[in-house]
């Protein structure tokens, strides 16, 4: 009922102008005392609920931020939304949250389901390698920002962790620990993020005087559990099954710790494992993960005041130069890597 009930309604029962009911719900300094509470009364009777995306809409300025995220099943990108909603909140907005579940073409829909809803900015960690959709969405001229990807161009900013030296921890990590044949469970070779901790993981055996083929990659087609356990159950199958592995995410190393469990192979006595992200389940897991730890809510926490920098709202509004902030990441080490060799 409240959603079929006009401001003309209210006018009507209230029997006043429009435009007076208009200066109650705005501006009701201006209205007189007797007249107010009649509108006031209507409203009530009617249930009238003022239309906020109209209001919106007519003064170009929306109250609502756009977040799209790879995949909301990943602990990771709840914190970075976390982060962001908190600082968005402090500047009276709220955050539209969506998945893109690591596909361009859903990735596509949501963009431009952003630019229907006139969105005040968007926080986006791109599922697209070629970069068509941001392409497509700069059309829209709505600001947005890169969350967990370095902006290649001038043109937005970016929030994002340095993860070359993230990889580079890693497998540093794993070194020290007399390891000299790793694996690593990539995930798609698309995202720019798998490729950055694989150009760590290279890094770190160069400075121990080791080739690339030392590393041993085993690519998945996703970024979860099931992906990780499909890599385990390879790796298991591997005749000269290297010592350690590294995985692209924590997902993937618990997918493949589930897998070494269900065969028997012990961890890290058999088989030393490292994450990335250093999840809340990290922690949690039966045996605990050593992971490489982004501050996932900061990031989100980042981004959104440069959004809201750039569009001129909350304490952060006034003059906005484009900048990418890239974070130092952190080595978190618990039992699955610390067997002596």
């Amino acid at each position: 009922m409240a959603q079929s009930v006009g401001i003309k309604d209210v006018a009507r029962v209230a029997g006043v102008s429009v435009g007076t009911v208009s200066n109650v719900i705005n501006r009701p300094d201006t209205v007189g005392p007797g007249t107010r509470a009649r509108v006031l009364s209507a409203i009530d009777r009617l249930g009238y609920v003022r239309s906020e995306s109209a209001r919106q809409l007519r003064a170009g300025r929306s109250r609502i931020m756009g977040l799209l995220v790879l995949d909301m099943g990943n602990p990771f990108f709840v914190d970075v939304a976390r982060g962001a909603e908190r600082a968005a909140r402090e500047a009276g907005l709220g955050v539209m949250v969506c998945n893109s579940a690591q596909s361009p073409g859903e990735e596509a829909e949501y963009l431009s389901l952003f630019a229907e809803q006139r969105v005040r900015g968007v926080l986006l960690t791109p599922a697209d390698a070629t970069g068509r959709n941001i392409a497509a969405f700069r059309r829209h001229d709505i600001p947005f920002v890169l969350v967990d990807r370095v902006a290649e161009g001038t043109t937005e900013c970016s929030v994002s962790v340095d993860d070359v030296a993230g990889g580079t921890l890693a497998v540093r990590h794993l070194l020290d620990a007399g390891h000299r044949s790793i694996a690593y469970v990539s995930g798609p070779p698309s995202f720019n993020q798998v490729r950055d901790r694989r150009t760590g993981a290279l890094a770190a055996l160069a400075e121990a005087g080791l080739g690339p083929e030392a590393l041993r990659e085993l690519p998945t087609e996703r970024l979860d559990v099931a992906a990780g356990r499909d890599a385990g159950a390879r790796l298991l199958g591997l005749s000269d099954r290297p010592t350690a592995v590294f995985c692209a995410n924590d997902l993937l190393a618990l997918g493949v710790l589930q897998s070494l469990f269900a065969a028997g192979v012990s961890v890290p006595d058999d088989l030393a494992l490292v994450g990335y992200d250093d999840i809340e389940f990290a922690a949690a897991a039966a045996v605990p993960l050593t992971s490489v730890r982004q501050p996932a809510a900061t990031m989100g926490a980042l981004a959104a005041g440069l959004l809201l920098e750039e569009t001129g709202a909350g304490a952060s509004a006034g003059a906005h130069e484009h900048r990418r902030v890239v974070l130092q990441p952190e080595l978190v080490v618990r039992r699955s890597s610390l067997a002596a060799r």
